[in-house]
């Protein structure tokens, strides 16, 4: 079992970057360095366990491990590791890793330089008040030299070359340096051990048998097996059966002290027992105050997640129970559809997260899910002077009784290669962008700045920027408030029947193109039927685009070679009238493709 540390040899740091600088290989070294895992169980990017996280190459939740190293001063010491997201929808995981944290590690790739995510991350290592290494990462790349990286973190961010530590996360170059600078940079914890235990949960997970498990720092006091604790946020109190650290495996420990990173067990069986950002604490001797939590996440893209299977709509319930413990980020609340049954509108901070929580719903708990296509929350002020906040476009009142309609905003900073400014300020404008202004930073690079709406952002904005940059440009954004704009419904019906799962929201200048090419894709997405299939786009009563699929038609005529031209007819005629009666009852099924179709405009 893991014995109890000395606090002054405590550190605890994450390691943040933009997506792709190697954080997670990087992660690997320093394991390898301090002997956390044997030969045989190495593998690239050890602690992004997840199997969705191994094939697509990111880090998607942040995890945390425990390892012991011997300094040059022959003293051991206690290096808690939290590794983090690099993706901006996963922006707040890193916010909820750097609370727990002493000291960050600023990770700048070497071909890169500083980005669009390296920057919104430094701010928030500085508003947590972190002791920040920045690190220069894969210096064994040729033809780079690291100079121009230097110059460019101190011109951003006012860093002496000096502090600087030069690593390669894939040879392992420099890592005995960086573990130096981590011993001697980052503070140990400053709790007090006998003061009455506050422990903040940074990261929870539901196992089917044990229930709740807390990922916790210990900020004050210590806590074991066989304590009664009390969650500050409800007073509910529950029985520890087992603390324990990342070793990077879940290995049981004695007691977990001052500023130790690791697990709570305590029979905590409903999701909602273990909420992030909460402080555990003492039943028989409590703390006077909780400590500061995490701001709540404001889900940003909001889309529509029903059962292909409406028997199923229990089993979907009870897996986005246990999924949103492990994602403090996702909402969900019970919706119906004419068009899909029972289902339940869920939120999401972008569009990349919603893949991910879509995906990890189907393989963890083998779900069939049809996703709509996503939308951003609109304010919608009615003629009688209430205000709505409408997630649904479906669920937006009729225009006579709308007085005015707002959108979410960004701001959006684009770095980019100055060769590309053009492109990516077309690109902008042509969304509604507004320009803000241009930042020149070191070398040829450039920072763009653009107030855009976010329901532009999330129709392949991204996709076509890197197109128009040649994979050059990255892109930051937050949010920016809500300003009024010239919007209205677009309803899209099928066979005359509105579909309100595909039913969206667009600015008047752009909604015929916007119902055109939502028209065509359906044409292209939806199966042909055995009768005429016809789409429209329609705002109120008024059809702005239309498109037929043609019937599927057996050939009547096969058998007929040459001979009396009034027997084709008759058999043709025959024919018509069976589609007819065809036309009367048939039901077009709609498949998923069709609902994410209305992502990708021509």
């Amino acid at each position: 079992m893991p014995e109890v540390v000395k606090q002054q040899n405590i550190r605890t740091f994450s390691i943040v970057a933009h997506i792709d600088h190697g954080k997670s290989t990087l992660a690997d070294r320093l394991l390898e360095h301090c002997h956390a895992i044997g030969e045989r169980e190495m593998r690239a990017q050890v602690l992004d366990d997840m199997e969705l996280e191994r094939e697509r190459g990111i880090t998607i939740k942040a995890s945390a491990v425990r390892l012991q190293y011997e300094a040059k001063n022959g003293e051991t010491y206690t290096l808690n590791l939290i590794d983090t997201p690099g993706h901006v929808d996963f922006h707040y995981e890193v916010s909820r890793a750097l609370k727990s944290c002493d000291g960050a590690l600023l990770l700048v790739d070497i071909s890169q330089g500083v980005e669009a995510q390296t920057v919104a991350n430094m701010y928030l290592a500085m508003e947590a008040d972190l002791e920040i290494i920045p690190v220069v990462n894969k210096i064994d790349l040729e033809g780079f030299e690291s100079d121009q990286v230097l110059d460019e973190l101190h011109s951003t961010f006012g860093f002496d070359p000096d502090e600087v530590v030069l690593t390669s996360g894939k040879s392992g170059q420099g890592v005995p340096e960086l573990l130096e600078a981590i011993v001697q940079r980052v503070p140990a914890p400053t709790g007090d051990a006998d003061a009455p235990l506050q422990a903040l949960i940074f990261d929870s997970k539901f196992d089917p048998h044990r229930g709740a498990l807390a990922y916790v720092r210990i900020v004050h006091g210590s806590i074991a097996a066989g304590d009664r604790i009390m969650m500050m946020s409800d007073g509910s109190t529950f029985e520890v059966d087992e603390v324990g650290v990342f070793a990077p495996q879940m290995q049981p420990c004695d007691q977990l002290g001052v500023g130790e990173v690791g697990y709570v067990i305590a029979g905590m069986k409903q999701t909602r027992d273990c909420r992030v950002g909460d402080t555990i604490t003492s039943d028989r001797r409590p703390a006077s105050s909780p400590l500061p939590g995490y701001r709540e996440p404001q889900p940003m893209v909001f889309c529509g997640l029903y059962p292909s299977d409406n028997a199923d709509f229990g089993m979907v319930r009870d897996a986005l129970d246990k999924y949103a413990l492990n994602d403090a980020a996702f909402r969900f609340e019970p919706e119906s559809s004419a068009a899909l049954g029972f289902g339940f509108r869920c939120g999401f901070l972008g569009l990349l997260h919603m893949e991910i929580v879509q995906e990890r719903l189907e393989r963890e708990y083998n779900l069939d899910l049809v996703t709509t296509a996503p939308s951003v929350v609109y304010r919608v002020m009615t003629k009688n002077g209430e205000i709505h906040e409408i997630e649904n476009p479906a669920h937006l009142p009729d225009a006579g009784k709308v007085e005015a309609i707002e959108e979410p905003i960004v701001k959006a900073t684009i770095v980019t290669p100055q060769r590309y400014v053009g492109a990516c300020m077309k690109l902008s404008e042509d969304r509604r962008g507004v320009f803000d202004r241009m930042d020149y930073l070191h070398g040829d690079r450039v920072a763009v700045h653009y107030k855009l709406p976010l329901a532009e952002i999330i129709v392949d904005y991204f996709d076509q920027l890197k197109s128009a940059t040649r994979g050059y440009a990255t892109l930051d954004y937050e949010m920016a408030g809500f300003e009024v704009e010239d919007l209205v419904k677009v309803d899209i019906m099928i066979n005359g029947d509105p579909v309100d799962a595909l039913a969206i929201i667009a600015h008047r200048k752009f909604a015929q193109d916007r119902g055109r090419s939502i028209c065509r894709k359906l044409k292209d997405t939806i199966p042909r039927q055995m009768f005429e299939v016809r789409i429209q786009a329609a705002i109120g009563s008024r059809v702005i685009a239309s498109t037929r699929h043609a019937p599927l038609r057996k050939d009547v005529l096969e058998k007929c070679y040459g001979g009396d031209v009034t027997r084709k007819r008759k058999l043709l005629e025959r024919q018509k009238e069976g589609k007819k009666r065809m036309k009367q009852v048939g039901a077009v099924e709609v498949p998923q493709e069709a609902f994410m179709s209305i992502l990708q405009l021509d």
